[in-house]
C-alpha cells in the first residue's frame, strides 16, 4: 500500500491544489467537474456526465458486478465572500481536500482490482453548501443497489461519531392590501405585521421544543415606503433538529405560526422551499468501528466517537438514510483550533497539514473498502444494523 500510494501521491495532492485554486460556487463548478472527470477517464473509469440532471454532476464506475458496490463522494463547490475584498470564492470548507481523498481512494483501489471482486463508484455531488444535490440524487435513485458510501471531512478533531442535523429551509410570503398609512390605514392589510407576528410566534415556540432544535430566520422583504401599509412581505426560516422525525413535528409548528400570523392580520400566506430538506446523519456502529481501526492503523490518534461542540447540517445525511454511510472528520492540527467556514481555514485546506491527512484518509478508506469487498459477513452485519435503525424510525 505504501509504495502504491507514493506512486500516485503527487497527482492526488494536485487534485486538492487544482480545486483549491479554482473555487467555484454550487452548480457552477464547471472547471472542477471537467477536471475530475478527466482524471477518472484517464484511469479507465467509465463516466456518465450531467448526472441526475446536474451539469456539474457525474458518476464514474470501475470494476465488475461480481461483488459489493462501494461509492466515494467528492464535493467541490466553494463558499462566497472570502478573499481580501470579501467578494471572492474560497474553499474554506475544504471541499478541495474531499475531492482529492475520494478520487485518490478510487484511483488506487482501481490499481488493486486483482485483490477483490466488485465495483468502485465515484459520484460527483455539486452544491453541498447550497442546494444539496445529494438529496435530488437520492430521490432519483442514484444510490439504489450501492452497498456502502465513503466520505471524510477536515475538522477540528478526529471524530468517527459526527452528527448532522436534519434541516428544513422555508420561505414564507404574506400578501395584504396597500393603503396610505396616515390617511386610510383602515383600508389596508399589513403584510409586514404578519412577518413580525410570525417571528413573535416562533420566539415563543422555542421554549417548547427539545434542546437540539435550532430555528433561525431573516426578513427578506419588509415593505416599501414607511407611510404605506405594506401589501407584501416575506421571511425565511431554517429549522433544525437531531432527527428527521422530530423535525417534521417542529416544522409543522413553525408553519402554524405563519398561518396564525396570516389569520390575525387578514393576509394570505404562501409557503415554499428555499433549498432541499436534509436528513440527519445515521452512524452505523460496525462501519464506524471498521473505519476507526483502519484510521488507527495509519497513525490517526485520539479518535472521538461523538460531538462535543456545535453541529451543522449536510446533504450527506440523506445518503446515510438511503445506504450505510461512513463519514468522519480528521483534525487539521492547528493551534488554536481552526473551524471550517472560518477565513483562517483557507490557510490550511491545501497545506502540508492537509496533505498529511490526505495520505491517512486515502489509506484508511482503502483498507476499509478492501475488508468490505472481501468480508461478506461484515457487510451483512452492517446492512442488518442499518436496516434495524431505519425500521425504528
Amino acid at each position: 500500500m505504501n509504495e502504491l500510494f507514493k506512486t500516485y501521491q503527487k497527482e492526488i495532492e494536485e487534485i486538492s491544489e487544482y480545486i483549491f485554486k479554482n473555487p467555484e460556487l454550487g452548480l457552477k463548478e464547471t472547471k472542477s467537474a471537467k477536471y475530475l472527470i478527466s482524471i477518472l477517464k484517464k484511469y479507465g473509469f467509465t463516466v456518465e456526465e450531467n448526472y441526475c440532471g446536474f451539469s456539474t454532476g457525474f458518476r464514474g464506475e470501475f470494476g465488475d458486478d461480481e461483488g459489493p458496490k462501494i461509492c466515494f463522494l467528492p464535493e467541490y463547490d466553494a463558499l462566497p465572500g472570502y478573499g481580501k475584498n470579501k467578494d471572492e470564492n474560497g474553499h474554506a470548507c475544504g471541499h478541495n481536500w474531499i475531492a482529492a481523498t475520494t478520487l485518490g481512494a478510487a484511483i488506487i483501489l482501481s490499481k488493486m482490482k486483482d485483490k477483490f471482486n466488485g465495483k468502485i463508484i465515484v459520484i460527483g455531488t455539486p452544491a453541498e453548501e447550497t442546494l444539496g444535490a445529494k438529496v435530488d440524487m437520492v430521490n432519483q435513485g442514484a444510490f439504489n443497489n450501492i452497498d456502502i458510501a465513503f466520505q471524510m471531512h477536515l475538522g477540528a478533531e478526529n471524530n468517527i461519531g459526527c452528527r448532522a442535523l436534519a434541516i428544513d429551509s422555508l420561505r414564507f410570503e404574506f400578501f395584504g392590501k396597500a393603503a396610505h398609512a396616515a390617511a386610510f390605514p383602515e383600508e389596508g392589510i399589513n403584510a409586514l405585521d404578519s412577518v413580525t407576528l410570525m417571528f413573535a410566534g416562533v420566539s415563543a415556540l422555542r421554549q417548547h421544543v427539545s434542546s437540539d432544535v435550532r430555528i433561525h430566520g431573516a426578513i427578506r422583504s419588509g415593505g416599501g415606503a414607511t407611510n404605506t401599509i405594506h401589501d407584501y412581505a416575506s421571511c425565511e426560516f431554517m429549522i433544525r433538529s437531531a432527527t428527521r422525525e422530530y423535525l417534521d413535528k417542529v416544522t409543522e409548528k413553525v408553519i402554524n405560526c405563519a398561518k396564525g400570523a396570516a389569520l390575525m392580520t387578514g393576509c394570505t400566506m404562501k409557503l415554499s422551499n428555499v433549498d432541499n430538506s436534509y436528513d440527519n446523519l445515521l452512524n452505523i456502529a460496525p462501519l464506524q468501528n471498521l473505519l476507526k481501526s483502519n484510521l488507527e492503523k495509519v497513525g490517526v490518534k485520539n479518535i472521538l466517537n461523538g460531538v462535543k461542540k456545535g453541529v451543522g447540517s449536510s446533504d450527506i445525511g440523506n445518503v446515510s438514510k438511503a445506504i450505510p454511510t461512513s463519514y468522519c472528520e480528521l483534525e487539521i492540527e492547528t493551534e488554536p483550533n481552526c473551524y471550517v467556514h472560518d477565513e483562517n481555514f483557507l490557510k490550511y485546506a491545501n497545506s502540508s497539514n492537509a496533505y498529511k491527512l490526505i495520505e491517512q484518509s486515502v489509506k484508511a478508506t482503502i483498507y476499509s473498502s478492501l475488508e468490505l469487498y472481501n468480508n461478506k459477513e461484515l457487510l451483512k452485519e452492517i446492512k442488518e444494523v442499518f436496516q434495524e435503525i431505519n425500521n425504528k424510525k
